[in-house]
């Protein structure tokens, strides 16, 4: 499976992956996981949001254990994020029928449309549609860098974007969704474990900076008459990285747009997107509100017209405490007792469907930690032994 996915939407310059949604790379991805669906001999269907579902057993029948992840990625972003849970469900289930296991409660594996939301600009779109936290007229109005809307992007895919919306019934059938994801870090490096257990998602969200300045003459405008919003932006970046620091929060400034982007040009708006994210909701409060006021301070002096818009947001998850010990006592039973419980500072489609059904994540060992980039690995025996865990755990909830 890896090797069939392993050249689609690949960067080669970067060998990075670029598998924005609804693109020709979405398209090829989305062609792979039916073709995994129905080679198993699997009920293949896409909801009304595009979310892929590869079903065992009937769907309607109630209490299903669903699991699965996305497929799409950030900017040049590495093989694991994402496409391991999926393809490691496949492989969950190959080793469940090997073991003459018989589901008494139905099985699904889903493939989330739109997790990075580096296309729009928006995380976890698929998820977000069907557990109803996105609005049908805000997700129409969602439009990519070159100005084509979310609905347009769908219709060229060959999706109907009139459907997209809240499927209370859809979940109202699923008991139990477990995501298997690479660790975003390094807490199981080092450590005998493979494989741990998600406590919590840390409270996270995007922030939009836009400094208006004056476009001028880079090599006629002196320095004293100039309002240059490059500037402020940078001071503003510097201030994040200190105010997160000092919090024990994250503060990151990834894009910026520049108008009129001329290397001769003072610029007249530069934008910039923030990243924050931190253990609990009042330190992330305290270190967005210290960015802002250094970039409205830093503005004033500068002369400088600061904006600050909110994005997304999504607060703390608490993964259900129940499930969450379940999964503890499958595994445990198995042989793998004393697993790490590790929180995360990654947003995931099991944090946003966590309020509507019980969720539960496991991680597979990251050697380096580093993730969202082609560095980003695993090692063959720690994906197999995560294989292992997920089979163990879709066994113990759905086979009893």
């Amino acid at each position: 499976m890896w090797q069939d996915l392993r050249p689609l939407g690949r960067n080669p310059e970067t060998n990075g992956y670029r598998r924005y949604a609804w693109t020709a790379a979405d398209t090829d991805c989305r062609a792979w996981f039916q073709a995994q669906a129905e080679s198993r001999g699997l009920a293949y269907e896409t909801d009304r949001n595009g979310n892929q579902w590869a079903w065992l057993g009937d769907p309607t029948a109630g209490g299903a254990v669903v699991t699965g992840s996305h497929l799409d990625s950030v900017p040049d972003g590495g093989a694991f994020d994402g496409p391991l849970g999926v393809v490691s469900s496949f492989a969950a289930l190959d080793r469940l029928r090997a073991r003459g296991a018989r589901p008494t409660r139905p099985l699904a594996i889903v493939n989330f449309g739109d997790e990075e939301g580096a296309r729009f600009g928006l995380a976890c779109v698929g998820s977000r549609l069907t557990a109803g936290q996105l609005t049908v007229e805000a997700a129409h109005a969602l439009r990519d860098a070159d100005g084509v809307s979310l609905p347009q992007a769908m219709e060229r895919a060959g999706h109907d974007p009139e459907a997209i919306g809240a499927d209370p019934e859809r979940l109202s059938r699923i008991g139990a969704f477990i995501e298997l994801h690479v660790e975003q870090g390094r807490a199981l490096a080092g450590t005998e474990h493979p494989v741990g257990i998600a406590s919590a998602i840390w409270p996270h969200g995007r922030w939009r900076f836009d400094f208006h300045g004056e476009a001028n003459h880079a090599g006629t405008t002196r320095i004293e008459d100039r309002r240059d919003p490059m500037l402020t932006y940078a001071n503003t970046v510097l201030a994040a990285r200190k105010k997160a620091r000092l919090a024990g929060a994250l503060a990151t400034f990834g894009k910026v747009s520049v108008e009129p982007n001329g290397v001769n040009a003072i610029p007249s708006l530069v934008r910039g997107w923030l990243d924050s994210r931190a253990a609990d909701q009042d330190t992330l409060d305290l270190v967005v509100a210290e960015i802002e006021k250094a970039a409205l301070e830093r503005g004033e002096r500068d002369g400088i017209d600061v904006a600050v818009t909110r994005e997304s947001f999504t607060p703390v998850v608490e993964f259900e405490h129940a499930l969450r010990d379940e999964l503890g006592r499958i595994l445990g039973k198995a042989g793998r007792a004393d697993l790490p419980v590790l929180g995360t500072g990654a947003g995931h489609d099991a944090g946003i469907l966590s309020g509507a059904i019980p969720t539960a994540m496991l991680f597979v060992r990251n050697p380096t930690g580093v993730s969202h980039s082609p560095a980003e690995t695993a090692a063959e025996d720690d994906c197999l032994a995560g294989v292992t865990a997920l089979a163990d755990v879709l066994e113990g909830l759905a086979c009893r």
